[in-house]
């Protein structure tokens, strides 16, 4: 009885430990991928608002290059919008939990035209 026991204790320590290792492993290997989304929505938004910046030295504000920019950059906020409830702003460097933006915030740029 006593090694029957013994066993049982055994087997039941072998399930203890097994389930906190998976529920570890499930629960700290979600953290990094959660960051690599987030980094992932920054970098759609860092280079969609790099996009307009280009087109707009290229092409000029008004130019049909800049609004297309101007498009995409307000698609990639509305994804990371949709995703994460935020976004990422690359001119004032953080993130807004509100859905805050201004598909014209860029035009106070407009003086650089050519």
């Amino acid at each position: 009885m006593k090694s029957f026991l013994s066993r049982s204790m055994k087997r039941f320590g072998k399930v203890v430990l097994a389930t906190a290792a998976l529920g570890g492993f499930l629960l700290l290997g979600a953290a990094p991928r959660a960051v690599a989304d987030d980094d992932s929505c920054r970098h759609r938004l860092v280079k969609a608002d790099h996009r307009l910046h280009e087109a707009a030295e290229h092409h000029g504000w008004n130019s049909p290059q800049a609004e297309h920019a101007r498009h995409d950059l307000h698609e990639a906020r509305e994804y990371c919008w949709g995703k994460f409830h935020k976004w990422w702003d690359e001119d004032g460097h953080r993130w807004h939990t509100e859905r805050d933006w201004d598909d014209h915030d860029h035009d106070h740029d407009r003086d650089h035209d050519h």
